[in-house]
């Protein structure tokens, strides 16, 4: 059977279960997982992951994932994928050409996930510490063939589905080069947004719930961000607690990317902590209701990222390497080839286990979902 017939197979399933309540779980029922929640760390390789063991104040949350395995990115254009074609492997299932966002490889628009989902009564929620509409949040709700076009993707936003996101763009929404005014289409579309600050509401049934907290992506932790991904993850799933439905968040660490092809490693570390910490929140979540599915995994990794010793005077000697003493060095400003770890907790997480192509986790979740 090949991988698109294995799809659809899937999806005749979900389809044949017709309603979100199918997707409950209990002791006598085939263990599936209800509820899903993937990060995706942008940039984030093998010595970004490991930063948090060695330069936070305390234990990093990913070690409390028991299943590990890893995932080879290359596109379907390029031996270097970009965020755009990364992201819509995982959320189509299919590898496509650098700068498709939900385009297949002949720039055809396919179906996301969470469209797929939607459609059978999910809630959905994106987050993003860059503008809402870059890449790999547009990669789940979008259909361009080119990733720069993002004042289509903040329209498709609006007129999508998606019932909670965070980040930031109002530009792209509110400061248009076509001066479009978009408040017409954001209350046809029953969304109520938010572009001052991150706070919980009193949730309306039948609203869908945006906010837009930064002209483009938000500011680095290091200039006064905050707890902004963490705080919206509990946010979002505050929100997800008032359904009576399953739900499929997305959460994504932009800026790790971001200090990568800075160069910078305090920036990156930074952002790389800050990611662990909101892992943590939906650790504890998926924990204490014991129906949720975690994963962690990258689009790629960025700046050929690595830890090394410090060197050290040492008299007589001249310099030396200190083992027992860490600093960063890049190997280039842009992304690389390298395999990124995908890290699993909850209902079928076992399937995240070993080595596969980056569109193969789409299949993962689909068969996780359906208890397969």
């Amino acid at each position: 059977m090949t991988l698109q017939q294995t799809f659809s197979l899937v999806f005749l399933t979900l389809i044949n279960f017709g309603n979100p309540q199918s997707f409950s779980t209990s002791s006598t029922e085939v263990q599936k997982a209800p509820n899903v929640i993937l990060f995706i760390g942008d940039g984030m390789g093998h010595s970004q992951l490991s930063s948090a063991l060695y330069f936070g104040n305390k234990k990093p949350n990913y070690l409390r994932f028991p299943v590990v395995g890893l995932s080879r990115t290359s596109s379907s254009s390029h031996k270097i994928t970009d965020s755009a074609a990364g992201a819509t492997a995982f959320s189509c299932g299919v590898k496509t050409y650098n700068g498709a966002i939900g385009m297949g490889p002949d720039s055809t628009a396919l179906p996301t996930i969470l469209e797929k989902l939607e459609d059978q009564s999910w809630q959905s929620g994106l987050i993003a510490t860059s503008s809402i509409t870059h890449a790999t949040p547009a990669s789940f709700y979008g259909h361009v063939k080119l990733r720069k076009q993002e004042f289509d993707l903040a329209e498709q936003l609006i007129a999508s589905k998606v019932d909670f996101f965070a980040g930031g763009g109002k530009r792209f929404f509110f400061r248009r080069l076509d001066e479009k005014n978009l408040f017409p289409a954001i209350e046809a579309n029953n969304l109520l947004l938010d572009t001052l600050e991150l706070t919980a509401k009193n949730w309306q049934e039948g609203k869908r719930y945006g906010y837009l907290l930064a002209e483009d992506g938000l500011p680095p932790v290091e200039e006064g961000r905050g707890d902004f991904l963490t705080e919206a993850t509990n946010l979002a799933l505050d929100y997800f607690k008032m359904q009576e439905a399953p739900f499929f968040l997305v959460v994504e660490g932009s800026q790790i990317d971001w200090g990568g092809h800075a160069n910078e490693g305090n920036y990156l570390v930074s952002e790389m902590l800050d990611f662990d910490r909101a892992i943590g929140a939906a650790l504890d979540f998926a924990e204490k209701e014991g129906n949720t599915l975690v994963i962690v995994t990258a689009d790629h990794e960025c700046g050929g990222f690595a830890l090394k010793a410090t060197t050290k005077k040492v008299p007589f000697m001249g310099e030396v390497d200190d083992y027992d003493s860490l600093s960063y060095s890049f190997g280039t400003d842009g992304h690389t080839g390298t395999m990124v770890p995908v890290l699993a907790y909850g209902p079928k997480a076992e399937k995240f286990g070993g080595i596969y192509q980056n569109n193969t986790i789409y299949e993962k979740i689909i068969s996780a979902i359906m208890g397969l």
